[in-house]
């Protein structure tokens, strides 16, 4: 696979970095994405900086980094959202969620929608002691 744009961002533990964020995501909206996968791709994005704000460094300073990489190939986007939390079991975490979530919940529905939206969903500990979610979604632009 051959990489079309390659980008990285860093920003603190702020819900209100989101609309720098996508912003700063525009960059990426291709003409070879169609715009079904695009608006997945935002959605996931968002959801996933935002679980990270809000649960991997719940208790961490404002201060707290956390980065962003965006990788786009010909046919698959890469979204990768690393923070400083204790980490957790992903695949344990999805598989104990119930099939039905209520939709009136203010929460608990982002793990499972990015599951939803992306093709390969993985969260993984660095060798930095940091964690990484990796967000995938193929694509082809005859789509």
């Amino acid at each position: 696979m051959e990489v079309v744009k390659q980008a990285h961002l860093q920003v603190n533990t702020d819900l209100g970095a989101l609309t720098h964020i996508l912003s700063w995501f525009d960059q990426f909206n291709s003409a070879i994405i169609p715009p079904s996968i695009w608006l997945q791709c935002q959605l996931a994005l968002a959801e996933g900086f935002t679980n990270a704000v809000r649960h991997a460094h719940k208790n961490s300073p404002q201060e707290t980094p956390i980065d962003i990489e965006i990788t786009l190939f010909d046919q698959l986007l890469e979204i990768r959202i690393w923070d400083v939390g204790s980490g957790f079991d992903l695949n344990q975490q999805l598989n104990q969620m119930p099939l039905e979530v209520d939709s009136d919940a203010e929460g608990g529905r982002g793990l499972k929608l990015m599951q939803q939206l992306s093709d390969s969903l993985t969260y993984t500990q660095t060798g930095d002691r940091r964690n990484c979610l990796l967000i995938a979604k193929n694509f082809s632009a005859s789509a």
